[in-house]
């Protein structure tokens, strides 16, 4: 033996081995004859075994060698050809070199048969003394003592040397493991040389058809066929419901035993290695076969195009051995050996799918470790990461969606197989986008799967997403660590973006659909609220792999927590309120993405939103037609649009939209960590400024329209009222009804002066908030949209809603509108006028001349400042124009006007009681009740108050025409004929009145004429009332009449003596027009006669010759009383003397 030196003993060595004891090969026959051991003495246990060696061999047929102890394989005649042509020279001198370089030939070398023979018998007999087991006793010496379960086999039948094959991963003295590794090859070549594999599957082997086990059927070196026969048949019975020849439990434990076994080598794999042997050179020629790492090389490989198809195939039935047993991976086995023990990832006996060898429990388990923030090895995480990518890649490696998802994949995802693609076509027809519903049974595995694989950890493990998505992530995410959790975040706030690409938002929403079904899969909300769930939702004893918790239970309860005061009672902590929000405004993404929605909505989003498939439209659809919505899709939309008045970041699409109105105008409030209503309220604020867009226009108006439905969807109203919508205006839901409710309590309790409000201070600030938001769009007032929905169709077909400006529409139109409209338009007027900040257009279009003229007048009081500064240089035109029209409005009805209204609340009742009786309460006056008063201001018989009121009024209309509805009414025939002109100037000065009264002998029409004449009249008591008579007589105002109280006529008066005094000079165009005024008024005089006393009485009181009337008056009774006296005398006389007769 020293002649040989200590390698090549130690070669030698490695050579004699029993696997197996005597039971496992007894029967079988080589060559015709029986396997006997040799019958040579007993030396050493080395000397026996080189000995023994050849002697097999010779008993086998082969040519005897030349010297016993120094026998060759190579130089046996049977093998030799085949030796020169298959083996390098180098390896003739090593036995176990020419018996793998023989083993590893390519399949299509066929070897002699003698050859085939020759090394047959040469490793059974290696495989069938147990004395040979002495050999294995004496080099793994040490490590059997190290081994307890080894320790304790019996001795003498083959099982010490079984025992170390099944623990070579613990074996750390390098002799034995080179041992026991080199001689495990030898086995793996013939199933029949594995110890108890045959005993164990003969009886399958035979009803699968996989092969003989009589020596001699088949290729002896082929025999890796029949292993890899039953592994693709188990892996089959898995896939497969009914089988007709399913595999004995403890041949199924045997044939996984083998692949756990061969884990470390994929040279132990014959039949993965024969297909292979090329892809290996091809992708992985540089990586070492040890420690499985050649497996995991062609794993990464296998959709390659280069990749061979029998190779691809062999490695697929490895990676479905690896998901039935996480043990036939060496890598994951080893790397996560400590942690599984660590973390108690034992069987779970509420989990009848679940075996403790399963990869999808490993994963499952270990995971749970991970987001719970448990250490879990480095390593261990990297073997995961790989096989939770492989099973995302290849979804025939998860048994359960072969089998219950064959239908769906037959149908829809045909040749689809690669890269992860027939999984997000399940995944796609799971979440309903097409128009086939996934089986139940298949959603489940599904579920199942993607909760094993974990994509929401590592996008990376998703490579139908990573490849869809890496343009993306380039760009919008790169400032993201590469695997962090937080770039599929990422991804989905760039959904719907420029940036993103149609193939990432199909895989990103597939994924995402699955995802916000299981708060677990989602790490940075798991890691962030574990504590929270614990606390509020009482999953305490909640088994993270337990399918009890119902789909999206714990995130629902979480989001309820978390918009709650401090008074609602417990709340998140910041950090979970936090991620929280982010799911929300995901989630508001697509409706899909919110599983409680999707489920009790279903019915509701085919009846009534199915040809709404744009982005986001499907929610907004949902909320439009809330009150046709069943009661159990309504509450969940109901408590989600109530959480989006808190927070209008959760919908992200409109705050997406809305990005420049909120960093121009919003900034401050959006930056809030915790928002309460106030970017919304800051939003509908600027619904109009130059940075609003069409899309955050249309998106806040829309939620405005929402709020109307019910008063929670305001959130600071509901916040500011609840207390007072409950004791006030019980019942009532609607927000337009509450804010009615309310406003009449209001003003109810400020009419009648009562001593407390009824509605709270807090409320009564945002009540005017919410008039204020209703005013701007009629769709927001249902009460006046309803009843002018087909006058907006007929009459303003073109004009926006927004901005007030289909309401002004509707009051420009007013006189053609239908009656239920009519009568709405005028209380909506009856209220802008008694509160002018409800008049939208106003407040908008004279905001600034407000700031620069009313900042200390009453927001009730604006308009009447307005008006007292029309005239003023500084005044906007078109704010200057806008308070024309409200005067023009105000004139038409005197409730329309409220300071006229209080002033003369005692006159009109007493002089155009006539009026009231015939006027509706929804309906104009046109000025009649006004045109009343005035002439009772002619006559001097109004109130002081009502009298200061009715001369501005005649002063306003005096300039402008279109102000006295009555003249523009009866006349307009002929301010068109006569005044075209004057009509149709920009500024109106009196223009149009003053060509009417010198037109008034060509006006035939009696009521225009009795207009004029009026006018005449009117202008008679007070020259202000006469602008062009004022404008022309002013200088001589100032110098002759300074000291005259204006009113009542005295100026006008004092102007008409200054006239008759011929000592007074009075301007040339004054002089002019007081003596056409003259003329008027005899013409007045002559065509509309006093109607009675009181009538000629003011006449004579205004008349400029009032002196010269009033003394003829007198001369008049004086000269009666002397007759009546004369006569008086003369019939008493008379009397007087028949009675003397």
């Amino acid at each position: 033996m020293a002649a040989y030196g200590r390698p090549e003993l130690q070669l030698l060595l490695l050579t004699l081995v029993c696997l197996c004891g005597f039971g496992s090969v007894v029967g079988l026959k080589v060559a015709g004859g029986p396997a006997e051991p040799p019958n040579v003495p007993v030396l050493g246990a080395a000397d026996a075994a080189v000995q023994d060696a050849p002697a097999a061999v010779a008993a086998a047929g082969a040519s005897p060698p030349r010297r016993a102890t120094g026998w060759k394989l190579s130089e046996e005649e049977a093998c030799r050809e085949d030796l020169t042509r298959l083996c390098p020279k180098h390896t003739w001198t090593n036995n176990l070199a020419v018996l793998e370089c023989l083993q590893d030939r390519r399949e299509e070398t066929e070897l002699g048969p003698d050859c085939n023979h020759l090394l047959w018998n040469y490793k059974l007999n290696l495989t069938t003394d147990p004395k040979f087991e002495s050999v294995a006793m004496e080099v793994c010496k040490s490590t059997i003592t190290e081994i307890k379960e080894c320790n304790e086999e019996e001795r003498g039948r083959g099982y010490l040397v079984s025992c170390l094959v099944d623990h070579r991963g613990n074996i750390s003295d390098y002799q034995c493991n080179q041992y026991i590794t080199k001689m495990t090859s030898i086995i793996f070549s013939d199933y029949r040389l594995i110890c108890g594999f045959m005993v164990k599957c003969k009886e399958d082997i035979n009803n699968l058809h996989c092969g003989s086990i009589n020596v001699g059927h088949k290729d002896v070196h082929s025999q890796g066929e029949v292993i890899a026969c039953l592994e693709k048949a188990m892996v089959r019975e898995a896939e497969q419901q009914d089988q007709g020849h399913p595999i004995k439990e403890v041949c199924q434990r045997a044939i996984l035993r083998v692949a756990e076994l061969s884990s470390d080598d994929f040279h132990l794999d014959r039949h993965l290695y024969f297909s292979c042997r090329d892809d290996r050179e091809r992708f992985c020629q540089n990586v070492q076969a040890s420690e499985g790492k050649v497996y995991k090389c062609l794993f990464n490989h296998k959709f390659e195009e280069a990749m061979s198809e029998k190779c691809r195939d062999a490695l697929t039935t490895r990676q479905k051995l690896i998901s039935q047993d996480y043990r036939v991976s060496y890598s994951l086995a080893k790397a996560c050996k400590l942690d599984l023990r660590k973390h108690r990832c034992s069987l779970d006996t509420n989990l009848p799918r679940a075996r403790e060898a399963r990869l999808s429990y490993l994963l499952l388990c270990l995971e749970a470790a991970v987001h719970r923030g448990r250490p879990v090895s480095g390593e261990c995480q990297g073997e995961m990461l790989d096989y939770r990518r492989m099973l995302m890649e290849d979804f025939s490696l998860s048994p359960e969606i072969v089998l219950h998802c064959r239908t769906e994949i037959e149908a829809h995802c045909s040749g689809l197989h690669r890269k992860g693609r027939t999984l997000h076509c399940l995944m796609k027809i799971g979440r309903g986008d097409h128009s086939t519903a996934v089986d139940s049974v298949c959603q489940s595995a599904l579920k199942t799967l993607i909760q094993s694989a974990d994509p929401g950890a590592d996008y990376r493990i998703d490579r139908a997403l990573n490849e869809a998505c890496e343009s993306v992530i380039q760009t919008a995410c790169k400032h993201i660590r590469t695997g962090d959790p937080m770039i599929l975040s990422c991804l989905m706030e760039h959904l719907y973006t420029d940036k993103m690409v149609e193939d990432c938002e199909h895989r990103l929403l597939e994924l995402q659909y699955f995802i916000s079904r299981d708060w677990k899969l989602d790490p940075i909300l798991y890691k962030k609220c574990q504590g929270d769930a614990a606390r509020l939702c009482h999953t305490h004893s909640w088994n993270e792999t337990s399918e009890l918790m119902p789909p999206g239970a714990v995130f629902s309860c979480l989001y309820r927590h978390a918009y709650r005061t401090e008074e609602q009672g417990r709340r998140l902590s910041r950090e979970c309120k936090v991620e929280v929000q982010r799911i929300l405004h995901q989630r508001a993404l697509d409706v899909k993405l919110d599983p409680e929605l999707q489920k009790r909505c279903m019915t509701d989003l085919g009846k009534w939103c199915s040809e709404k498939t744009d982005t986001g439209q499907e929610l907004e659809c949902l909320q439009d037609h809330l009150e046709d919505l069943v009661s159990a899709c309504r509450d969940v939309v109901g408590n989600l649009t109530e959480l989006e008045s808190e927070d209008i970041q959760i919908d992200a699409l409109l705050i997406r939209a809305c990005e420049p109105i909120i960093q121009t105008h919003c900034h401050d409030v959006a930056d809030n960590q915790i928002d309460t209503g106030d970017l919304l309220e800051c939003l509908v604020q600027n619904k109009h400024q130059k940075e609003m867009n069409d899309k955050c226009l249309v998106g806040v108006t829309h939620f405005q329209l929402i709020q109307m439905k019910d008063f929670r969807f305001s959130y600071k109203f509901k916040m500011s009222c609840k207390e007072d919508v409950l004791r006030l205006c019980p019942n009532i839901k609607k927000k337009v009804d509450v804010v009615i409710c309310l406003s009449t309590t209001v003003r109810n309790d400020t009419l009648q002066d009562a001593r407390e409000q009824r509605v709270s201070l807090k409320c009564r600030k945002q009540l005017r908030v919410e008039e204020l938001e209703m005013s701007e769009d009629i769709r927001l007032d249902p009460e006046l949209y309803e009843p002018c929905r087909s006058d907006i169709s007929r009459f303003c077909p073109n004009m926006n809603f927004g901005n007030a400006q289909m309401i002004e529409c509707l009051k420009d139109q007013k006189k053609q509108l239908s009656q239920r409209c009519h009568q709405r338009i005028f209380r909506l007027q009856e209220g802008e006028m008694n509160d002018p900040e409800l008049d939208y257009q106003l407040m908008r279009v004279c905001k600034q001349m407000i700031k620069r003229f009313c900042t200390e007048a009453d927001a009730r009081n604006v308009l009447q400042c307005l008006k007292q500064n029309k005239n003023s240089e500084l005044m906007d035109p078109k704010c200057k124009q806008m308070i024309t029209k409200r005067q023009i409005t105000q004139n038409t009805d005197f409730r329309l006007n409220p300071v006229l209204r209080k002033a003369c609340r005692a006159d009109i009742p007493k002089f155009c009681q006539s009026l009231l009786n015939k006027a509706s309460e929804d309906t104009e006056l046109e000025g009649q009740v006004i045109a009343c008063l005035k002439l009772k201001y002619a006559d001097q018989r109004l109130s002081t108050d009502c009298e200061d009121q009715i001369r501005v009024i005649l002063q306003e209309s005096a300039l402008d025409y279109r102000l006295d509805p009555q003249l523009q009414m009866h006349c307009s025939d002929e301010i068109s004929k006569l005044c075209v002109e004057e009509a149709a100037a920009q500024e109106q000065t009196g223009q149009v009145e003053e060509c009417l009264k010198v037109n008034l002998l060509k006006i035939k029409q009696d009521v225009c004429k009795k207009e004029v004449l009026n006018m005449l009249k009117e202008s008679k008591a007070d020259i202000f009332v006469d602008p062009v008579l004022h404008t022309a007589c002013a200088l001589d105002l100032k110098h002759h009449c300074a000291a005259i109280t204006p009113g009542r006529g005295r100026q006008m008066s004092c102007l008409m003596e200054a006239l008759q005094d011929k000592r007074v000079r009075l301007q040339p165009e004054c002089k002019k027009r007081l003596q056409d005024r003259i003329d008027m008024w005899s013409y007045a005089a002559k065509v509309a006669p006093a109607e009675g006393f009181s009538d000629l009485a003011v006449q004579v009181m205004t008349s400029p010759s009032k002196n010269y009337i009033l003394l003829m008056i007198a001369l008049s009774l004086c000269i009666l009383f002397m007759v009546g006296l004369l006569c008086g005398r003369i019939t008493k006389r008379v009397t007087r003397e028949l009675k003397d007769r």
